[in-house]
This record gives C-alpha cells, structure tokens and sequence, in this order.
C-alpha cells in the first residue's frame, strides 16, 4: 500500500499519508519459551508506551494481548475492547491459563484493567454455559454480532465511557468470513469491514493500543485478508 500513501482514501476522506507511522519490528520469540516470549513482548510493549507512543500490534494467536496488557500496568484504568467470534473466558485448558481461549479472563483480573466489552460473539465456541456466566458476574458487556447488526456501531461506542482510555483487542476471526477468510475458526455472521472501521475510528483520541491477532496468511485467498488487516491497522493509525 505503500505506493498509494498519497492517493485519496475514501475511507478516511483524505489523502492516506501516514507520518505518524513507525515499524519498531519484531519481538523476538522461540517456540519452546512461551514465558520468555511474553515476558519478551510486555517490555516491548511498555518501552514504547514509555516513548509516548500508542502500540498498535500484529500477530499471533489469542494469547498475545495477555502479556501485551500486562505492559499497561502503571497505566489504568483502561477498557478493553474486544471483536471476537469467541468469549475467551476460559481459566484453563488441559492446564494452560494463559493459552488463545483466556485472554479476556486474564484481563479481567488486572487490577488496572476497568472494563471489557465483547463484542462479535457468535456461534459454538470454547466458552461454557459457566464461563458466560462468569464474564457477566465480572460485569463484562457481550455483544452479540446479530445485536451489533440491529443496534448499530454508534450505540455500541456510546457503551464506552467517554473519557475511557480504550485497548482494542481484534481477534481477525471477529469479522465474517467473507470479509477475512484467513482464520482458523471460521464462523459466519461475523462483522463487516465498514462496521468493524467505524467502530475503530469511532474510539477516536481514546484509543490507547490495538493488537490483531489469530491472522493465519497460509488461509488467505487473493491477499483478502491481508488487504483488510492492513486497512484496519491504517484506521486505528489515525486515530491513536
């Protein structure tokens, strides 16, 4: 997209140039070093929050915004926003409690972390009767896609506070998958590209950090997905 940076975006209604912009690379990871990598990420994560800087986040699966929102810490209270097909509320599986199906229970027992909304939810997932019951005692808000269709993104931004500093935690899987075909668990009835957009730009100056995940390039078809990710990161760009 590169090419483009100072063509008009439709989008954004404007040219797409984007000074802000900065690739800080790669955290470095080893397959067999699940702790040191999140250790590895969290302070990645805190030293460009130390620069002033708003992380904006690519890669891995569902994991990755535990240790991502751990770098927060001295940041709080903060709102996490969630796009997912899934809950992700479960506290363990087969004795993992920090794997794809917990970051949103992790995160709701960070003390700095104030409020999650989920939204995007849909179908049969890994949540349990008991888990969905545990998100809603923790005073998490779900949303259904169907209920985001019928409601409209507005009334979902007007949800957040305010004056809520908000982290937007985008599982890829969150959209339908017309829009991003390249996930491993595909659901239909997911969000629109317009839809999940607008709900980005719409946090405007509160969005203090984003991560994409569970985007798995080997799936896509005619670099679809890849297109939409990037012109998801390129919204969220725009406003942090």
């Amino acid at each position: 997209m590169a090419r483009f940076v100072d063509h008009w975006d439709f989008d954004l209604d404007r040219p797409m140039r984007m000074p802000r912009i900065l690739d800080a690379g790669d955290v470095p990871g080893e397959s067999a070093d699940g702790a040191g990598n999140a250790t590895r990420t969290t302070e990645a994560v805190a030293a460009i929050l130390a620069r002033g800087a708003v992380p904006i986040c690519i890669g891995g699966d569902d994991s990755v915004p535990i240790p991502i929102l751990r770098a927060y810490e001295s940041r709080g209270p903060i709102t996490v926003l969630q796009v997912d097909a899934h809950l992700d509320f479960r506290d363990e599986v087969d004795g993992v409690r920090e794997g794809y199906s917990s970051p949103m229970r992790r995160a709701s027992e960070m003390p700095h972390v104030g409020r999650i909304v989920q939204v995007g939810l849909r179908g049969v997932g890994s949540a349990r009767a008991s888990d969905v019951a545990d998100a809603r005692a923790a005073g998490n808000l779900l949303i259904t896609a169907r209920e985001l269709r019928e409601r409209g993104v507005q009334w979902l931004l007007a949800q957040l506070p305010p004056d809520a500093s908000v982290f937007v935690s985008f599982d890829c899987d969150g959209l339908d998958p017309s829009v991003f075909p390249a996930v491993s668990a595909l659901a239909p009835g997911g969000l629109s590209y317009v839809e999940a957009l607008d709900l980005i730009q719409g946090i405007g100056p509160r969005l203090v950090g984003a991560v994409f995940t569970e985007f798995v390039p080997a799936l896509d078809r005619n670099e679809l997905s890849a297109l939409v990710l990037a012109r998801l990161v390129v919204g969220a760009s725009q406003v942090a």
